[in-house]
């Protein structure tokens, strides 16, 4: 079964129908809704924790992985996203179930603003430019008052306005809401003719600019909707601790701990990241009372990863198994007289 191929002047293209994958997401959020309703408050921060960093991971992979830019400074989105809800939300009171998209929409306008310096910049220089501008806006912070400075901000003061039973559940719904939507998003944009593009950008940007595709045009959109998602998951992480302060908020940990997901659940495929943060979260829970050897381990697994499944675990589920829940790649269709001529 295939969608109406998409034609362009020359060949026509087709990706298969979604059927699977769309249904078990829907069917799990509709479950995952109603957990507020048995579980209590410290189930429901983890999941808001495991929701959070899905979200994140889906937007590096979307950079990384379908587009080609390595970030290592995808924290500049989180702290931005997080100050941009604490500060709407205690100088003007608004609602932070609300401001949580206002921080995506701050991160984005910082997207659009730096955009322009980081895209001349490819490769490794890439991916310092960014973790250079995340250190700039840590600096800023600290040497701002309004923004705590070092000290940092906290929600309390807005988050008692709100009922405390609906607290925890109302950032857990945010969180679920979130997530359903930015997976979708992804998912929907890399079978569009735009997701196309941003693959031909990732395999070699001037064999794409040659053929046609407005390559900074599409690293522009893509890098925008990573920081947007980005920005949405670190204010919602940050409502959920209710209190920031910019070193946590710009750590690079933050970049490491979404390489490490991506890469061992598989970078390039949308259902990856959920197998990463599985993944982390498991290692993380068993590892915990280890100490220091909690890091050493995750590193040693994250090179063992790399050296003997560099694919990721979803890669063995899918030569195992032959399942592809959310198929993102493109087949060309090409008519009679376009084989005859690859053929001669």
């Amino acid at each position: 079964m295939s969608d109406t191929p998409h034609v362009n002047s020359s060949f026509s293209w087709q990706v298969k129908k979604p059927i699977v994958g769309p249904v078990i997401l829907m069917l799990a959020a509709i479950f995952c809704a109603f957990i507020p309703v048995f579980s209590g408050p410290g189930t429901l921060r983890m999941m808001n924790e495991i929701m959070v960093l899905i979200i994140m991971a889906q937007a590096w992979n979307l950079l990384a992985g379908f587009t080609g830019f390595v970030s290592i400074g995808q924290q500049v989105f989180i702290g931005v996203g997080a100050y941009g809800l604490f500060v709407t939300s205690i100088e003007t009171g608004l609602n932070p179930f609300i401001a949580v998209f206002i921080g995506g929409l701050v991160a984005a306008a910082v997207g659009i603003l730096f955009a322009p310096v980081l895209f001349r910049l490819r490769g490794p220089y890439f991916a310092i430019g960014t973790w250079v501008l995340a250190e700039l806006f840590k600096i800023f912070v600290l040497n701002t008052q309004v923004l705590g400075s070092g000290s940092g901000l906290t929600l309390a003061p807005v988050i008692k306005r709100i009922p405390r039973e609906f607290r925890t559940s109302g950032i857990y719904w945010v969180a679920l809401g979130m997530t359903v939507f930015t997976i979708f998003l992804v998912y929907f944009l890399l079978r569009s003719q735009l997701g196309l593009a941003a693959r031909t950008v990732r395999d070699d940007e001037d064999s794409a600019e040659s053929i046609g595709v407005k390559v900074w045009q599409i690293k522009f959109i893509i890098f925008v909707i990573a920081a947007f998602l980005t920005g949405c998951a670190g204010a919602i992480f940050y409502l959920n601790t209710m209190f920031i302060n910019p070193y946590a908020a710009f750590s690079v940990e933050w970049s490491a701990l979404l390489i490490f997901v991506v890469i061992i659940g598989g970078i390039g495929t949308i259902e990856g990241p959920f197998i990463g943060v599985l993944f982390y979260f498991f290692l993380r829970e068993v590892l915990s009372d280890f100490g220091t050897w909690y890091i050493i381990t995750l590193g040693i697994v994250a090179i063992v990863m790399m050296l003997f499944v560099p694919k990721g675990l979803w890669s063995i589920v899918v030569q195992r198994f032959n399942i592809n829940l959310f198929p993102t790649s493109a087949t060309v269709i090409m008519n009679k007289r376009q084989k005859r001529l690859i053929k001669n």
